[in-house]
């Protein structure tokens, strides 16, 4: 006798809840991405002891007639697709039809609805896969799950539960972000509102935009922080066979965390988790954050849905790109556009009186003002001076601090300069700047430098013999085991300042360099192109700046500040460290707990 049987119906649908339905959260994302789907424009989600007791999503969508409410549960089926065909277009939230067979195999759910052209309602009721027949009751337009009990038939999956706090933890989140990707992709005007416990934690209205609905999830701190970006790439280059449309809101160093956990990406609406995009995000914000942090930012991409695949995840959280790579480019390219000409400048805020130790905004951060201007992707100057009311650069005061700082005096207070970075920054930005205009300028060396290259290092020079070309860098075979260096750029030993006035560049051993360089692409391995190039900026721009502990003379010192005046970018290091910070006369009058009133800091 065969031992292979087919499985009933009910097991089936116990085994895909295992899949779909991980805990009470789950069972909100589908519910409300089935209300978005239906085009409600109201949705409200209730919740009793994290989902243990009781889930309810209550919408005015189009509702369901008691044909359709009888089938609404039953395995795969759906009114989002027909046919496998349908598959390479899916435009809508959900497609599979396994949400809610999977739910009422596993809870007792109740669900009423109504359409428009109705005069009654309809009811069903299932209790873990069983069904009673559809009955007529009152009701109002659109439709309402209740969900009881969850797994109290699996007594197996219960037990794995965690507290009613922890369960509704998940379940805002996923709340967040289904309303926030969903809503944004439809572009209309949904009212959502999240109650735990007959107690009210969150409620978007119809008349809020964007920044607006970020702040009432997440808190007015994070908002006040973020940038706008747009950008739009032509279909010659994006993903798929139209244009890959790309927008954010992006923060910058005040509110960065340690993880990526305020990272959201959602893709026409839905919210998912791409690999490639994460490392996009992060390769964008080179230079503008600490390594070890991560940026909050909301990205939402448009893109059209043959150009990828949703139908890779079980809960649809992970897609698969035609063309990811373009898709990569096209991100890291608009948010490092948008971020160069940002206003990211970093702030110091001095702690209570307790503490005398300088902390900053991007390490200790606090509210904003309430009138502080909204931040936007348009330049900003670096220092905020009157030049017309300095009739001459020399009245600037400054000094120089342990051969290494310059402290800076302001209208408003002081600052702090990191002599190496800010220099390093300037040289970055000049090299950059050339290398979108052509290739680097190179020289050829009198006399050819060589190095002793074991076999992987000649062959990372050779595969990448056409970069090294571009950069002004020409190697040649010179005997065994042996490489000589025929021509090094300009760059590496004028700044990038060729014919201008300022503070000399420090001399680079073009045999270190070519080897560091060596070692940044083996580190790089596949992700040559701009990668490559980032990298060796920053090495350039690192190796060529003063460093830190040389004496600068008071002309050197006004010409570097000069030239930051007029540079107008981001005041951090091309490695992401701050290179000048700001310090208010207000914070340090409450250091020395001095009281000032309003008039006579005026005077």
């Amino acid at each position: 006798m065969g031992r292979i049987v087919v499985l009933e119906p009910r097991t089936v649908n116990m085994i895909a809840a295992g899949e779909v339905i991980e805990r009470p959260a789950s069972i909100v994302k589908e519910l409300v991405e089935n209300s978005i789907d239906a085009g409600a424009a109201r949705i409200d989600v209730r919740v009793v002891e994290g989902g243990r007791r009781l889930i309810s999503v209550t919408d005015d969508g189009t509702g369901m007639d008691a044909e359709d409410l009888a089938k609404a549960f039953d395995p795969h089926a759906t009114s989002k697709i027909a046919a496998h065909c349908d598959l390479d277009s899916v435009a809508t939230m959900g497609f599979r039809g396994e949400a809610l067979a999977s739910i009422a195999a596993v809870a007792q759910v109740r669900a009423v609805s109504k359409t428009g052209d109705e005069d009654a309602g309809n009811c069903i009721e299932i209790d873990c896969g069983k069904k009673t027949p559809v009955k007529a009751c009152s009701a109002d337009c659109g439709t309402i799950i209740e969900v009881r009990n969850i797994f109290c038939r699996l007594p197996a999956r219960s037990k794995f539960l965690k507290s009613a706090g922890t369960e509704m933890t998940h379940i805002a989140e996923q709340f967040k972000r289904t309303v926030l990707g969903g809503f944004q992709a439809f572009g209309k005007p949904v009212e959502a509102a999240l109650i735990h416990n007959q107690r009210r934690l969150c409620h978007l209205t119809a008349g809020q935009d964007l920044r607006q609905r970020i702040a009432s999830l997440f808190g007015d701190f994070i908002c006040e922080d973020l940038i706008e970006i747009v950008g739009r790439q032509p279909s010659s280059s994006a993903a798929g066979s139209s244009d890959l449309r790309v927008s954010a809101l992006a923060g910058g160093a005040a509110t960065a965390r340690a993880t990526g956990k305020f990272q959201y990406v959602f893709l026409n609406g839905r919210f998912i988790r791409d690999k490639s995009i994460s490392h996009a995000i992060r390769q964008a914000y080179e230079g503008f954050l600490d390594p070890k942090r991560f940026a909050v930012i909301f990205l939402f991409l448009e893109a059209a849905p043959e150009s990828y695949d949703v139908n890779v995840h079980p809960t649809k959280i992970e897609v698969r790109f035609r063309n990811s790579s373009a898709v990569h480019s096209v991100v890291c390219h608009t948010l490092r556009q948008a971020l160069m000409t940002a206003n990211l400048r970093k702030s110091a805020h001095a702690p209570g009186h307790q503490s005398k130790t300088f902390v900053t905004a991007g390490e200790r951060p606090g509210p904003l003002p309430t009138d502080a201007p909204r931040r936007v992707a348009e330049p900003a100057a670096l220092f905020e001076t009157d030049r017309r009311d300095a009739p001459s650069p020399t009245k600037r005061k400054f000094m120089q601090i342990h051969n290494s700082f310059i402290a800076v005096e302001t209208p408003d207070g002081f600052m702090l300069v990191d002599q190496h970075a800010l220099h390093e920054r300037l040289i970055y930005d000049r090299l950059r700047e050339k290398m979108q205009l052509s290739r680097f300028e190179s020289q050829r060396l009198l006399i050819p430098e060589t190095l002793s290259l074991d076999d992987a290092e000649a062959r990372i020079a050779e595969s990448n013999a056409e970069l090294l070309e571009r950069l002004g860098i020409e190697l040649a075979e010179f005997g065994p085991k042996t490489w000589a260096i025929q021509a090094f750029p300009t760059a590496l030993s004028d700044g990038g300042r060729r014919g201008e006035k300022g503070i000399s560049p420090q001399p680079v051993e073009p045999g270190r360099f070519v080897r560091d360089l060596l070692d940044l692409l083996d580190t790089e391995g596949a992700a040559a192109g701009q990668a490559a190039l980032e990298s060796f900026l920053r090495l350039a721009a690192c190796k060529t700046a003063v460093k830190a502990g040389k004496k600068l003379t008071d002309a050197e010192i006004e010409q570097l500040l000069e030239e930051s005046d007029d540079a107008r970018k981001t005041v951090r290091c091309p490695h992401g460290r701050p290179a000048v910070i700001e310090f208010s006369k207000a914070e340090i009058e409450r250091q020395f707990d001095r009281t000032v009133s309003p008039a006579s800091r005026r005077g």
